[in-house]
């Protein structure tokens, strides 16, 4: 006499609570992704092949009219580089993020270069993706 269990398990795998999990994140990250808002003036970027995301506490924003924001607070360009060093003073590694609008002349981003390569900060130039 053959006693047989009634249980049997089922070697299957059920994916339906996995994209249930799958989908509930995506829909996290995407509306925690358009509450995210940049710390600067906002401009037209210029394009690159990459999208800048690496996040800085401190934006220098030049814009089309070439007025120089840092943060949200304008500054002249001549008072642009002690700004900058209140602002960055104290940080092991200070750098801050370029903003320039598309139309800036190049002139003006290569002078904020200067200031930054005069006082060893590390420069991160801000682009959109094409």
């Amino acid at each position: 006499m053959s006693v047989k269990g009634r249980n049997k398990v089922s070697p299957e795998f059920n994916m339906s609570s996995m994209t249930d999990i799958v989908f509930l994140l995506l829909v996290f990250f995407i509306i925690a992704s358009t509450m995210i808002s940049p710390n600067g003036v906002e401009v037209l970027l210029p394009k690159g092949s990459t999208r800048t995301n690496k996040k800085n506490q401190v934006s220098v924003s030049i814009t089309k009219d070439v007025k120089y924001f840092i943060g949200q607070r304008e500054v002249k360009f001549d008072q642009l580089e002690r700004a900058l060093q209140a602002q960055l003073v104290g940080e092991e590694k200070p750098s801050f993020l370029l903003r320039p609008e598309e139309t800036v002349d190049v002139q003006y981003v290569v002078a904020v270069m200067e200031i930054a390569n005069r006082n060893k900060y590390q420069m991160v130039l801000a682009t959109r993706t094409k």
